[in-house]
C-alpha cells in the first residue's frame, strides 16, 4: 500500500508476469512465479484483509496445495484443524473422517479467508512478487500485430487505475508483460471483455453465510446438512445443495448453505430465507449465539464453466475460469492448483527456443487443466444433473448415508481426494471413472 498522492510516474509498469487479483490463485500464481526467477506485479482491487464469501473449511486437497506452497498453518495462527466430515441428513447423522491416503493428509483445516488470502499474499511478497492494493483493472491490452482470440490481436498488458481508500478511482495506468494471468474472481471481467463468455448449461452455484458466535467452535469436524427444502419442511421439494456449519476456534463458526443450480440458469430462491429457516429447525445444538458480520453471498462458477483457459498471452486461473468443484463447491484447491500449472507452463515456455514452441508451451496449461480435473468435473456435471430431481436427492440422504459400502465410495468422490493410482477399490473405481469420462 502507497502513504499520501501515488506518483503514477513513479510506478513500475513492466513485469515478466502481470497477475489480476490477489486471492488464492492469484496470490499463488505469483508465490510460484516469483520462486522461478520470473518478475511479477499483482494487481489486488481491494485491501487485506477483506472479506470474501467461502465457508473457510479446507479440503485435505486444498491442505496439500498449502504443503506444496510452503505456506506455514500452525494452530497457534489460527489454523483449526478438523478430523473430517459430519452428514447430518435423512434421519441419519453419520461422521466420516478424512481418509489415510499417500497422496493427501489425513486432515483438513479451517481459517477465516479474510486471513486466509492477506497471508498466501504475504507469502507471495516473501518470494519477491510485487504485491499491489488498490488497483482496479479495467481490461487487457492486446497487441494487433500478434494473433489472438477471435482475431483480437495477443495480449500484452493490462490497463488499470489506483483505487484510494474512499473507493475513488485515480488515472488510467498501463502495465504490460509477456504473459497475464487473470485471476479476477467470479466477476471474470477480463475475460468477458474479451468476449470470453460462461458455457451455457454449466452448473452454478449460489452460496450465503455469516458467522455466529458458540460454545462448539473448537469442534474438529466440519457439519454438512443435506436437506434444504424449498418450502415446508417435509412437505416441499429437497434443493440440490447443502448448509454447513465449520467451527473456527476463535468462538465463531461459519455458517452458511448453497444451492446448485445443474443448467447454470439464476436461481430465484431467496436464499437469505433459507439460511433463516435451516438455522431454525437445524442447528439448535450448536447453540448459535451472536450474529458476527452481515449475512453475504455470491455466485459460485464450477466445472470449467469459462474456456478456452488460456488465449494468446493470458491464462484464466480458479473461478475466472469457473474452476469450482461441482461436487462440493470448494475453489481454493483448484485455483492453488491451477496456478501451479500455470507456473509449469510459463517455465516450459521460457525455456523455449522458438515463437512457435514458447506459444505451444503456454497453450499447455488449457491442456494440463483438462487432464487434472476435466473427467472429474465431467462426473460433477452428470451429479449435478441428477441431484436436479427432488426425489434423487431424497433417496440419496435417506438410503446411501448409512451404508459404509456406498459411502466408501461417495466420501471420496465428493471431497476428491483419493488415490490416483492404486489405493482401495473405491480409489481404483474413482480413478478409472475420472479417466474414461470425456474432459469438461
Amino acid at each position: 500500500m502507497t502513504s499520501g498522492p501515488l506518483r503514477l510516474d513513479a510506478v513500475k509498469t513492466e513485469a515478466d508476469v502481470i497477475v489480476i487479483g490477489a486471492g488464492p490463485g492469484g496470490s499463488a500464481a505469483a508465490r510460484y512465479l516469483a520462486s522461478e526467477g520470473f518478475s511479477v506485479i499483482a494487481l489486488e482491487k481491494s485491501r487485506f484483509p477483506r472479506e470474501k464469501v467461502c465457508g473457510d473449511g479446507l479440503t485435505p486437497r486444498a491442505v496439500r496445495e498449502l504443503q506444496l506452497i510452503g505456506l506455514p498453518t500452525p494452530r497457534e495462527e489460527g489454523w483449526i484443524p478438523n478430523r473430517g466430515l459430519r452428514m447430518i441428513g435423512g434421519g441419519h447423522r453419520i461422521e466420516f473422517p478424512w481418509h489415510d491416503l499417500e497422496s493427501f493428509p489425513n486432515y483438513g483445516l479451517s481459517l477465516p479467508r479474510a486471513q486466509f488470502d492477506h497471508r498466501l499474499a504475504e507469502h507471495a511478497r516473501a518470494a519477491g512478487a510485487d504485491v499491489r492494493e488498490g488497483w482496479h483493472v479495467d481490461a487487457a491490452l492486446r497487441d494487433d500485430s500478434g494473433a489472438g482470440l477471435d482475431g483480437g490481436g495477443r495480449v500484452v498488458g493490462v490497463v488499470a487505475r489506483p483505487v484510494d481508500e474512499a473507493g475513488k478511482k485515480g488515472d488510467s495506468v498501463e502495465f504490460r508483460a509477456p504473459l497475464v494471468i487473470s485471476a479476477d474472481g467470479v466477476s471474470a471481467r477480463i475475460a468477458l471483455g474479451m468476449g470470453i463468455e460462461r458455457k451455457p448449461k454449466r452448473p452454478m452455484g449460489v452460496a450465503v453465510r455469516t458467522y455466529f458466535t458458540t460454545p462448539r467452535h473448537e469442534e474438529e469436524w466440519m457439519e454438512g446438512h443435506l436437506e434444504i427444502w424449498d418450502g415446508e419442511r417435509g412437505r416441499s421439494n429437497l434443493l440440490p445443495g447443502y448448509g454447513w456449519i465449520f467451527p473456527l476456534g476463535d468462538g465463531t463458526a461459519n455458517v452458511g448453505l448453497g444451492t446448485l443450480s445443474a443448467k447454470g440458469t439464476p436461481s430465484k430462491l431467496d436464499h437469505r430465507a433459507l439460511l433463516r429457516d435451516w438455522l431454525e429447525h437445524s442447528a439448535q445444538d450448536w447453540e448459535l449465539g451472536e450474529q458476527v458480520g452481515e449475512v453475504k453471498g455470491a455466485a459460485i462458477p464450477m466445472a470449467f464453466n469459462r474456456q478456452p483457459h488460456y488465449v494468446p498471452g493470458m491464462m484464466l486461473v480458479g473461478d475466472t475460469g469457473g474452476m469450482v468443484n461441482p461436487f462440493n463447491g470448494e475453489g481454493i484447491a483448484y485455483a492453488m492448483q491451477a496456478a501451479r500449472r500455470a507456473t509449469e507452463a510459463a517455465v516450459a515456455a521460457r525455456e523455449a527456443r522458438s515463437d512457435i514452441e514458447r506459444e505451444r508451451a503456454l497453450r499447455s496449461y488449457a491442456r494440463m487443466m483438462k487432464d487434472d480435473l476435466g473427467g472429474y468435473y465431467s462426473l460433477g456435471r452428470v451429479f449435478a444433473s441428477l441431484v436436479d430431481h427432488p426425489t434423487v436427492m431424497k433417496v440419496c440422504t435417506r438410503y446411501g448415508l448409512p451404508r459404509p459400502l456406498v459411502m466408501e465410495f461417495v466420501s471420496r468422490l465428493l471431497a476428491d481426494v483419493y488415490e490416483p493410482r492404486g489405493g482401495s477399490w473405491a480409489d481404483r473405481l474413482l480413478a478409472t471413472l475420472t479417466r474414461i469420462a470425456p474432459a469438461a
